[in-house]
């Protein structure tokens, strides 16, 4: 029986410092997983390494049920098909939902007394326990998604802001083509194409993609270019 831990964080800016602390001050030396990558998708690298050398007995401590997934359904999943295939998981900040108690809960149920009528409300009473039970679960998969959620939305309407102030808008009317404004055009081109946001290119090699721009001002969109790389980076 193996003991491991996970640690994941949404960008290559943030840190798996302090989720590496919490689990090592209650496991100490016990060996880590770690992704930059973000909660909602199951196909992080590390994570699928893990979840390949798990056998049953084997258990996975979290610093909490978010960065093990951020989306409710197959975060449920996953959880449930480790528990049924002998795999504990352990939530620091949500101990309430570690599959230890949720097993432990499962095998503490009310034993029957030999009368039928009796039993059939024993036998009822244990289902209820079960399904609360699985659906604290859900409930802590769910926030987790809804958080996650919450995010997204402050982004957008903080892009909205940034662009209300830097004239970076674009818009639909009805029956209209979207119209872009030429300076967020550029931005845009800068984020896609500079190593410093979603490309692979130097700055000379970006600057001659956008003919006729002045050294001052692609300085001046690439930093733009930047803080919305940034902010997309914090989903998750």
């Amino acid at each position: 029986m193996a003991i491991y831990g996970y640690a994941r964080v949404s960008t290559q800016k943030q840190r798996l410092n302090r989720q590496i602390t919490n689990i090592h001050t209650l496991y100490p030396g016990i060996k880590i997983f770690s992704d930059r990558y973000t909660g909602t998708k199951m196909d992080r690298p590390s994570f699928q390494v893990l979840l390949s050398i798990l056998r049953p007995g084997d258990t996975v401590v979290f610093d909490s049920v978010s960065r093990m997934s951020r989306d409710a359904q197959s975060g449920y999943e996953l959880y449930m098909n480790l528990y049924e295939s002998g795999v504990d998981t352990i939530f620091i900040n949500e101990p309430h939902i570690s599959s230890t108690h949720f097993r432990r809960a499962s095998e503490q149920t009310i034993g029957s007394v030999g009368n039928d009528i009796a039993d059939v409300y024993i036998r009822a009473t244990n289902e209820v326990l079960m399904i609360l039970a699985k659906q604290q679960i859900q409930l802590a998969f769910e926030q987790a998604e809804k958080e996650a959620s919450d995010t997204r939305q402050r982004i957008k309407e903080g892009l909205r802001e940034r662009e209300a102030k830097t004239g970076l808008k674009t818009g639909r009317k009805t029956g209209d083509k979207l119209v872009v404004h030429k300076k967020a055009e550029r931005v845009s081109k800068i984020k896609k194409y500079s190593k410093s946001c979603y490309g692979s290119n130097s700055d000379v090699e970006v600057m001659q993609l956008l003919p006729g721009i002045s050294k001052n001002t692609y300085y001046k969109y690439k930093k733009l270019a930047i803080e919305q790389y940034n902010t997309e980076q914090q989903v998750g």
